[in-house]
């Protein structure tokens, strides 16, 4: 199976994709140049804002507006009339960045850190409630990525991208703590690095692989390589479910570490791209901040 192209961003780190159903959009972002996007799906129009730090995620907001990681400050985002509110700082310290994030069923916002330098056990994972308590889940990660809750809400998994691993955690969905930390899937140096991650309907992780030219299929309950949706750069980034049956998946790359030759070589780095495959995903969880 391969991905099509969605469209030509050339961002220099594509990352975070989110399917909006109520806007009928994705949004997606470049980290390094603070660019926020939105595809509109049937108008296949495109908006661009841009932040003046990093940007690094993007979770829809209960009540439909998103939020942002910028540099390590959590923010509220307006996408109708542009404003920004900013919310909280997780860690205050300019060595590092807000990387991916995502929501539990009770609506708090998990956020992962990272160094700029990616120094590693500079980072850590974070749970804040609707009360903007930060709570560090997980400390000394290196580049804290993907994170999925199992279809019935029981496991988190998670992952530091250089341990190759994609690791579950025993998920209280009532209090949101994690115990019981296991590695259920591990990434073959040869394959990529594992970056974000999406879970579909049967409860299978989809899997960005940085260096792998592809977004590979996993079962967490076996560790098994199960399917591959080939892209045609190396760098992928991460993957959501989208569309109006949550039938698609979007793709983002990036032109990161990449040489000139590289460049030539794979001219589509950066860009979005979009699969059919062949399964649907699920409802992504919104925030509540």
């Amino acid at each position: 199976m391969k991905a099509g192209l969605l469209y030509s961003s050339q961002c220099y780190l594509g990352e975070g994709p989110l399917w909006h159903a109520k806007r009928k959009s994705c949004f997606w972002v470049d980290i390094e140049n603070g660019v926020l996007y939105e595809y509109n799906w049937r108008s296949k129009s495109i908006k661009t804002w841009q932040f003046d730090f990093k940007v690094a995620m993007v979770i829809e907001c209960k009540d439909d507006d998103l939020i942002l990681g910028l540099n390590t400050y959590i923010a509220k985002f307006d996408p109708q009339s542009g404003q920004l509110k900013w919310m909280l700082d997780i860690e205050n310290l300019t060595s590092n960045r807000c990387n991916d994030g995502a929501c539990d069923s009770s609506g708090r916002l998990w956020a992962g850190t990272m160094h700029l330098q990616h120094i590693e056990g500079a980072g850590s994972l974070y749970c804040i409630n609707e009360h903007k308590q930060v709570n560090k889940k997980i400390k000394g990660t290196a580049i804290s990525n993907g994170l999925a809750w199992s279809l019935d809400n029981t496991i988190l998994y998670f992952i530091d991208s250089p341990t190759q691993t994609v690791q579950a955690f025993t998920y209280d969905e009532r209090s949101g703590e994690i115990s019981n930390g296991r590695n259920v899937i591990h990434i073959p140096v040869n394959m990529g690095a594992p970056d974000g991650m999406a879970i579909d309907n049967e409860g299978m992780l989809w899997i960005a692989h940085w260096g792998g030219f592809g977004v590979y299929r996993w079962n967490p309950f076996t560790g098994e390589h199960l399917d591959t949706i080939e892209v045609p750069v190396p760098n992928v980034t991460s993957c959501a479910f989208a569309g109006e049956n949550l039938d698609e998946l979007i793709i983002t790359t990036a032109r990161e570490n990449l040489s000139e030759e590289q460049l030539k070589k794979y001219p589509q780095s950066g860009d979005v791209f979009l699969a059919k495959p062949g399964v649907k995903g699920v409802d992504a969880f919104k925030c509540n901040l």
